[in-house]
């Protein structure tokens, strides 16, 4: 696509047209000189507590940055919501006390534009925290709109194709990115705490092993050779075990060049641990207190629900043998079916 055909849409056109004449106008579009001092979720956590009248009298200020997802005009004063990493925050925009000129130029800013503000927090009539604006700053142009804003992103195919605005009109997604992160962190130091070593194993190998599956082939120029993806790590794991290193776990990128689906990625990350002098039923062992402690961890109970399905981490998992749950589930299943 050449770089005229990406600008065919009236709506970019337009966006970019404002940006161009910012810079005509001596004003820097992307000025990047704005470092908030607070998040949405500062303000309101130190606020929450408070009277209308308690925070009338202490004139509490903050700096708050974000995206701007909507705005409420009442001719002289406006607000809008702000939103940043870690929510919505609303902020009242007024002539009387950013200037005309200055108040002229935000009628002019866009949905999906960044801005930074500061001011003074204080309650609504309708009881709603909200920063009335002292000062304010242009701080980003989006030149692409937003998907509307009533009926959010839903479309699967550009959300997993376009996960940038996923995330900035479906906040729960940003939920999720979090919660990966602090599972990922939780499982770093449950291994810690156990004496395990974290290593980092090679994702080019010259002989793909460790599962079934069929590997992405690449080339090494300089090697002369031709080298595969790693479909696990798990081979070159036991090296190290064999080498004398006795605890070692690694969460890494694997690369199977089989089925996509929303399901099924070719590209996914999984753990692999090994410990020396230890059965298969000390790892179970392991395993059930990785996940039970983790859910408690990260979600604060035992219990959660995934899909519609509730999930018990709870200690007292079933140990059966392959035989023994296809026998049972599988019976399960069937029962369901006839059902």
């Amino acid at each position: 696509m050449d770089s005229q055909s990406r600008y065919d849409s009236p709506l970019i056109r337009v966006r970019l047209d404002k940006a161009e004449a910012m810079r005509e106008a001596g004003q820097n579009p992307y000025p990047n000189d704005f470092t908030p001092a607070d998040t949405a979720q500062k303000v309101k956590d130190e606020c929450a507590d408070l009277t209308p009248e308690i925070l009338e009298a202490e004139h509490k200020n903050y700096s708050v940055a974000g995206r701007v997802m909507a705005v409420r005009s009442f001719g002289k004063a406006a607000f809008v919501h702000l939103s940043d990493r870690t929510g919505l925050m609303q902020v009242l925009v007024q002539k009387s006390a950013i200037g005309e000129e200055n108040y002229e130029a935000f009628k002019k800013y866009d949905i999906g534009d960044i801005l930074g503000v500061e001011g003074r927090a204080f309650f609504t009539r309708t009881g709603e925290l909200t920063l009335e604006v002292k000062t304010l700053r242009f701080l980003s142009k989006s030149l692409r709109p937003l998907p509307e804003k009533w009926h959010g992103l839903t479309d699967k195919e550009t959300r997993y194709r376009q996960r940038y605005v996923d995330l900035i009109i479906n906040p729960e997604v940003r939920d999720t990115f979090k919660t990966r992160s602090k599972i990922v962190a939780f499982i770093r130091n449950f291994f810690h705490g156990r004496d395990f070593l974290e290593v980092e194993t090679p994702m080019m190998q010259p002989i793909p092993g460790g599962a079934t599956a069929r590997p992405f082939v690449t080339h090494h120029n300089a090697l002369g050779m031709t080298l595969y993806l790693r479909i696990a790590p798990e081979l070159y794991l036991k090296r190290l075990i064999v080498g004398g290193m006795e605890r070692v776990f690694e969460i890494n990128r694997n690369f199977r060049n089989e089925g996509l689906s929303l399901q099924h990625n070719p590209e996914f990350t999984m753990l692999e641990f090994y410990q020396a002098y230890a059965t298969y039923e000390d790892l179970m062992d392991i395993t059930e207190n990785l996940f039970s402690q983790m859910s408690v961890e990260v979600t604060g109970s035992h219990k959660i629900v995934y899909q519609e399905k509730e999930i018990d981490f709870s200690h007292g998992w079933a140990r059966l043998t392959m035989a023994q749950a296809i026998e049972k589930y599988g019976e399960m299943r069937a029962e369901e079916t006839n059902d």
